[in-house]
């Protein structure tokens, strides 16, 4: 059984023509407690060049860890791929965790990204032991993008999709800054599954934790919700993502993908009634659809709802009560307006980028929400974007954060989840230094479930309160100086007052006094190399350095560029003396060639040797 229920943004809706207003629907799966239902997982690693190092270090924990999070009856296999693709673990039984995890721990990096080549291997595996009564789930990791293999998002996106039809669907996760959030969002959403962004490598292991515990919380599937419309009634707008198409009456037919145990699938829509007289207002009738657990089944049940609204006049309208509904309508009308903001600012309209952030902050701060903290902290999130569109310049970290956050609200009720996002703004830099507190209040800036929080050191204050303050100049690590606090109205948090400068320790190193540059030194000069790879430093970081790999093209021993952003197969100049077949090398500078199809590597080489994922 699903229970549904809904609420308007206004309890009692005012009397006339042309209204807008915004429902908030809510469905849940209502089942008795049952054993968590047995998975069939294939993790998809990326394991190309660009992974080297650290990155591919923690995705291979975070895929130890899921092993010892799995059980006996779950079946696992593990796919790795650069420009070649490995099944490191074939489908099976998750009974020897030790064998597992050494098979992970011997992978290492290698060429280029063969995305769909690794993914549909994936899928591939998870269709031989295809269960309905199984979760059937590939999870797809990758920090760059698809540069061998089939490359069009187009194709990748509609093929997830066909995959979910057939019960395999697909999560996708991005790791790092080099990844296409388009593609992988796409993917994620063609297939009902889920996306994370990992902006810090030593979190991996935490977002595979959460997807795991979301997976065990699936209590139904392919929830469905069709809308009949009352006559005069309109849909504006949709504020939660899902999948909109049309069924033969014209109808809006709304795909939503899973739901939860203990969570509440949110779907948030605007509507305009032409007309609304004082009574009780047909606004739809709602029919849903859903395969849920029942008896320890997979069984289909759907249902239909009519939603009604209540008309009063237009004081009446005004003095009721809106409850906690208002908070999360503005949460989803917050998500839109990050999406919306960010393909204005992408098609160059800037300007009403901007505008339509600020217009919403300023609708929320008029509404009193800001004495929400959840509310407050989007807000400086609304007021963080904003300004760095109206600059030109939020970048490729802030496309992602601003990406995420509204795709984790529009689909997802869980607040671990909503408003992630560690980036440093430019603006800490610029922030005045005082090497001494005296009489001001002492903060400190901490990264927590991927989140930037500050958090007050001085005495006198709750050290367990968050804080409200600029998102701009947040940056882990940072220490503030504050002239006060000021608790919230409702108590529960404080607010900075007065002016914000940032503390400096004396006689400790200032790692914010100017923006952090390599200390490599491009030459422009072509590589030279020793007389054989054995002379050559070794190295285990990659740090700013690029990365190539000698291969094997016909009977020549080739040099190519596996770091992200440069052409694949492009040839290059590079010392024969250190070239041996698969050996991975570290260059400081990657030149193109005069004849404008080939490269040159320039400054030192170094030999990269991956190092070892032991626990």
């Amino acid at each position: 059984m699903i229970n549904t229920s809904y609420e308007f943004d206004q309890s009692i809706l005012p009397a006339g023509s042309s209204l807008k207003t915004n429902i908030l629907l809510r469905f849940r799966a209502d089942i008795a407690e049952s054993p968590r239902r047995h998975l069939n997982l294939s993790l998809v690693i990326d394991r190309s060049g660009s992974m080297a190092g650290a990155p591919l270090h923690h995705a291979l924990k975070a895929a130890e860890s899921v092993v010892d999070q799995l059980e006996p009856d779950d079946i696992l296999s593990v796919v790795v791929y650069d420009d070649e693709v490995d099944s490191v673990v074939p489908p099976q039984a998750v009974t020897n965790k030790a064998a597992l995890k050494n098979s992970i721990r011997k992978v290492r990096a290698g060429g280029i990204t063969n995305l769909s080549g690794g993914w549909l291997k994936g899928c591939e595996h998870v269709k031989t032991g295809l269960d309905p009564q199984k979760i059937n789930r590939v999870l797809l990791l990758t920090d760059g993008h698809a540069n061998m293999g089939i490359q069009d998002p187009k194709i990748l996106t509609a093929t997830s999709g066909q995959k979910a039809e057939e019960g395999i669907i697909t999560t996708t996760l991005g790791f790092a800054q080099g990844f296409n959030e388009d593609l992988l969002i796409g993917m994620a959403r063609a297939a009902t599954g889920n996306f994370y962004f990992i902006q810090s490598i030593d979190e991996a292991t935490e977002v595979f934790s959460i997807e795991l515990d979301s997976l065990r919380a699936v209590v139904g599937q392919n929830l469905k919700v069709t809308l009949e419309l009352a006559n005069g009634v309109s849909l504006v707008d949709t504020l939660s993502l899902a999948k909109v198409s049309q069924n033969d009456a014209s109808q809006a037919v709304l795909t939503l993908g899973e739901l939860y145990e203990g969570e509440d699938k949110l779907l948030g829509l605007s509507l305009v009634i032409s007309s609304a007289e004082i009574g009780e207002l047909p606004v739809m009738k709602l029919h849903y659809s859903a395969d849920v657990v029942q008896d320890h089944l997979i069984q289909s049940v759907s249902g239909t709802v009519d939603v009604v609204a209540k008309v009063g006049t237009v004081e009446e309208a005004a003095f009721a009560s809106t409850s906690q509904i208002t908070l999360e309508l503005s949460r989803l009308t917050i998500a839109k307006a990050k999406e919306i903001g960010l393909n204005l600012a992408e098609h160059g309209k800037h300007q009403e980028a901007e505008q339509t952030l600020r217009a919403l902050v300023k609708d929320l701060r008029d509404k009193g929400l800001n004495e929400n903290f959840e509310i407050a902290e989007e807000i400086d999130q609304l007021e963080y974007f904003a300004g760095r569109i109206a600059q030109k310049a939020l970048g490729n970290a802030g496309r992602k954060e601003m990406r995420d956050q509204s795709y984790q609200t529009m689909t997802r009720n869980r607040s671990d989840l909503g408003g992630r996002g560690v980036t440093a703004g430019d603006e800490v830099y610029a922030i005045p230094i005082v090497n001494e507190v005296g009489s001001g209040v002492e903060l400190y800036c901490v990264r927590e479930g991927g989140k930037l929080r500050i958090k007050v050191m001085s005495k006198g204050y709750d050290s367990t309160k968050n804080i409200q303050f600029p998102r701009a100049i947040r940056a882990e690590g940072a220490r503030y100086v504050v002239e006060g606090l000021e608790v919230s109205s409702d108590g529960t948090f404080y607010r900075v007052r007065g002016n914000i400068t940032r503390f400096a320790q004396p006689g400790e190193a200032d790692i914010f006094v100017a923006p952090r540059q390599s200390n490599q030194t491009n030459t422009g000069k072509a590589s030279k190399g020793p007389a054989s790879a054995a002379d050559l430093i070794t190295t285990d970081s990659v740090g700013d350095s690029i990365l190539v790999q000698c291969v094997k093209d016909g009977s020549k021993l080739r040099a190519r560029v596996v770091s992200d952003g440069y052409e694949p197969d492009w040839n290059m100049r590079f010392p024969r003396s250190v070239r041996e077949e698969g050996m991975l090398y570290l260059v400081d500078e990657i030149k193109t060639a005069p004849d404008g199809k080939s490269y040159i590597a320039c400054g030192e080489i170094k030999r990269f040797v991956q190092p070892n994922s032991t626990n």
